[in-house]
């Protein structure tokens, strides 16, 4: 109930009311309640009536708080609103205004009561619909059709800066348009206008400031009952981040998702920068790891300018880009004309209109500078804020891209090239010979040069893998030096190189071979040694030799076994019947395997004797391949052939297995033969296992560990490896001896073997032939039994033929000899038969000696037993 007090009460002079009045007030469209002074109604009109609700039979007569009214006497200046209450529940919004009358001496109030519900509901809502324009995050926009603004919500004053009175009665596009604001975008969206459904665009538009701002602009106008435009509504949103932004991510991560080039990655974004920024022109920039940029996209520079920047090192002062490179932070010159560190760079960027440049680094996870985004400017400025929001995303999708082509780059370089020498592999060397050979001109001639390292082995079994692999890195360094930029060099594998030479006629690759065997005479520095290096060449010529690339690299190859067997160091070119030789070496190599597979190898011994007495000092087994298609493999070919082909291990331990079981028989059958020695490659001592195995085979064949002795080249005293070292002193702990088989060959150091676990010396058959009678040769074998003696070694030579040498040899201090003066390599039957021929001689020789001494003078006898002793 509404207290009356608050109702404004006009007074009003008596003036008794004619029946015309009453008539004229029950007629008003507002309700009309008199009341006299008793506060009882006495006047209840029709419209009131409606408003209440009531009869006016049910109303007059009673008191005014019936209605629902206080008191009526006393009032306020200003209308109130009242809720009346109907008697079914309903409820009525009304503006009351009061007036008091003196009329015969009596005071009566009139109350002049109007519905006002719908007014006040659509009050509401307006005020409703306020709320909600002030609290969306979207702006709102009302014109007149004149494109007055005559309504702004909140958003739109936090989006574009102006307030509520700086935007009313402003033209809208005086607010919004600015210098890059698309005029065909503006032009559909008048056409919307006209549109009875209204439209929606996407357009570039300015804040108070002059910032770009990039809006979703939804249309719609309000017509009048004629059809004519009253009001224009606008909905803006700001889909600078949401869709602007967003469509560059989704640019880029389709285009990763696909494949896309790193270059045409950077085209595409480039291009959609500027679009959605059209005051810019944009470029993307890799920096390699060198401290090189290299150019990536700008498509909007000239080409010229690009080229020039390409491979330019960053700096303190080159440029905005090369500086944010090396400093690592956003640089900004907001006038190149002026710029110091523009001063180099400067012309033909100011030539195009650009006056500023604004770059930022882009850095890979691990904080490296991988490259640079730029925007120029074609007025000396700042980047404005959405410049600065588009150049945030751009660095971050620029360095996914960027990183991933540099995983890709790694994985190629896994892929095609080695990692050992940066130099294409066989994968890539393959697709470089075919894009080579077809590039080569009708009548014109390609090389093709296959180089394999003499005694590569030997460095790494006596100098270990590292020392291998120093040596391969600085023969290809040598290699590039002796090539031009448009040949091609590729590493095979292990230590096979090859070396493509385009447009180069036989003479010319002749040239180049001799200048790279020059080369490779100078020893390499490997630690504190000097190792001497050399390669053998083989070359094959396009499309002379073949022309397809196998034939091509297998006729290289068999050409370059040929500069082998010349004596290394040296070239060969292809010839016909090379390919016989090759088909010969394929077939020796699958039957060795063969051999080896079915037990086919068989060894061969050959007696050792002491000069002393001639007793046996103990055999040595040879290892003999006979082959029901290819007859007598020498072991000179089939041993070189196992180290090749990777069989040597397995051939030495079989060897090991099948002498110890040898002997065990022989050990059976009473033969009285001391030790027996094997020969191992150095490839062996490389098996930290080899002192195991070789104990496992002796007590298989229950044998005491004395009776076994280990071979081993002079290729094992340069090994500086541990493991050969600790497997060399393994075997010694096991009892086993260890012979240093052609002593004097080689690069023996004589401070290396006094510390070697070894028991003989062997002096190498080279030395045989002239002993006799070349004074050097006489000198390297004295020197060696000197040796031998000063470190109490067994000192055995090999080759021994003839009765001059033996007793050469003898006079000399030499323990043991072996040779064809005594007995050939010989199969275990024959050596059996041999022994006991050995045995009867020696005792028939020593049972004549006794006969002589006893039938002899003392001092006759005393000059027989120093005499020559028979053998």
């Amino acid at each position: 109930m509404m207290d009356t007090r608050d109702c404004p009460v006009v007074e009003t002079p008596v003036v008794e009311s004619p029946d015309f009045l009453l008539a004229a007030l029950e007629r008003a469209n507002d309700a009309v309640v008199i009341v006299d002074s008793d506060l009882r109604v006495s006047h209840f009109n029709a419209a009131a009536e409606l408003i209440w609700g009531q009869a006016r039979a049910d109303v007059l007569g009673r008191h005014v708080s019936h209605l629902g009214l206080g008191d009526l006497q006393q009032h306020h200046p200003a209308t109130p609103e009242i809720t009346i209450a109907r008697k079914d529940g309903s409820r009525v919004r009304a503006a009351l205004s009061l007036s008091s009358v003196e009329a015969g001496g009596q005071s009566r109030t009139i109350a002049f009561v109007r519905d006002i519900t719908l007014e006040v509901g659509r009050r509401d809502r307006m005020a409703l619909l306020t709320l909600v324009a002030d609290r969306t995050n979207r702006a709102v926009v009302v014109t007149d059709r004149n494109l007055k603004v005559v309504y702004t919500n909140a958003a739109f004053t936090g989006m574009f800066g102006y307030s509520v009175e700086e935007a009313m009665g402003r033209q809208a596009n005086e607010l919004l348009v600015g210098r890059h604001t698309d005029r065909r975008t503006l032009a559909r969206l008048r056409h919307w206008i006209d549109d009875e459904a209204g439209g929606e665009e996407e357009v570039l538009t300015y804040d108070k400031n002059g910032d770009e701002i990039w809006i979703s602009a939804d249309v719609k106008a309000f017509r009048d009952g004629r059809g004519r435009v009253k009001y224009m509504f606008a909905l803006l949103t700001d889909i600078s981040e949401t869709k602007q932004l967003r469509s560059l991510q989704q640019l880029i991560m389709g285009a990763l998702a696909d494949e896309i080039s790193i270059t045409e990655i950077a085209d595409r974004l480039c291009r959609r920068v500027e679009e959605i920024a059209p005051d810019v022109v944009s470029s993307l920039l890799y920096v390699d790891a060198g401290g090189l940029l290299h150019p990536l996209g700008g498509p909007s520079l000239p080409e010229d300018y690009s080229k020039a920047l390409d491979s330019l090192a960053i700096g303190p002062d080159i440029g905005s880009c090369g500086s944010a490179a090396f400093y690592g932070t956003a640089v900004l010159a907001t006038d190149i004309d002026t710029d110091p560190r523009w001063q180099p760079y400067k012309t033909r960027p100011l030539e195009v209109g650009l006056r500023a440049c604004w770059s930022t680094p882009i850095k890979a996870k691990d904080g490296r500078v991988i490259g640079t985004f730029a925007f120029y400017f074609r007025e000396s400025r700042p980047p404005s804020r959405w410049h600065q929001r588009i150049v945030d995303a751009c660095v971050h999708l620029s360095a996914l891209a960027i990183e991933r082509k540099e995983a890709r780059t790694q994985i190629a370089r896994l892929a095609y090239y080695d990692m050992l020498t940066g130099l294409p592999n066989r994968a890539r060397l393959w697709d470089l010979i075919s894009e080579a050979t077809k590039a080569c001109p009708a009548g014109k001639h390609l090389a093709l040069a296959f180089l394999d390292v003499d005694n590569f082995k030997d460095v790494n079994d006596t100098l270990g893998h590292s020392a291998g692999d120093e040596l391969l890195v600085q023969l290809a360094n040598r290699l590039r030096a002796q090539i031009q930029p448009g040949d091609l060099l590729g590493r095979l594998g292990g230590d096979e190189f090859v070396i493509v030479l385009p447009n180069r006629e036989a003479d010319e690759a002749s040239l180049v071979a001799s200048r790279i065997t020059e080369a490779l005479v100078t020893p390499i520095q490997i630690g504190t040694r000097q190792v001497p290096m050399s390669a053998s060449i083989g070359i094959s010529m396009y499309p002379d030799n073949a022309t397809d690339i196998d034939t091509l690299i297998q006729q290289a190859d068999a050409a370059m076994y040929k500069a082998k067997q010349a004596g290394r160091s040296t070239f060969r070119f292809f010839s016909a019947d090379m390919d016989r030789l090759a088909e010969q070496r394929l077939a020796h190599s699958a039957a060795l395997r063969r051999a080896i597979a079915s037990d086919a190898l068989e060894l061969r011994y050959q007696p050792q004797i002491r000069t002393i007495d001639g007793a046996i000092h103990g055999v040595e087994a040879l290892a003999r391949w006979h082959d029901p298609v290819l007859g007598e493999v020498s072991p000179a070919k089939f041993i070189a052939l196992a180290e090749e082909c990777g069989l040597i291990e397995q051939i030495g331990l079989w060897s090991i297995r099948e002498a110890c079981r040898q002997m065990a028989v022989w050990r059976k059958a009473g033969l009285d033969i001391p030790c027996v020695s094997v020969n191992l490659s150095p490839i062996s001592f490389q098996n930290a296992n080899l002192a195991a195995a070789v104990g496992g085979i002796l007590a298989e064949h229950d044998l005491p560990p004395e009776m076994l002795m280990l071979e081993i080249t002079e290729g094992v005293i340069l090994n500086e490896r541990s493991v050969a070292i600790e497997t060399m002193s393994a075997i010694r702990k096991l009892g086993v001896g260890l012979s240093l088989d052609d002593f004097g060959t080689g690069y023996s150091s004589l401070s290396r073997l006094a510390h070697l676990p070894i028991r003989e010396l062997k002096i190498d058959r080279s030395f045989m032939c002239d002993v006799e009678s070349d004074v050097s040769a006489r000198a390297v074998v004295t020197t060696v039994i000197r040796v031998g003696q000063s470190l109490r070694l067994t000192v055995v030579a090999e080759g021994v033929e003839t009765q001059g040498q033996f007793d050469l040899l003898a006079e000399l201090g030499c323990d043991v000899v072996q040779g064809f003066l005594y007995a050939p390599a010989l199969a275990p039957p024959a050596f059996g038969r041999w022994l006991l021929d050995h045995s009867a001689r020696r005792a028939s020789a020593m049972l004549r000696g006794i006969g002589r001494s006893l039938s002899q003078p003392p001092a006759e006898s005393s000059r027989l037993s120093s005499a020559k002793r028979l053998g």
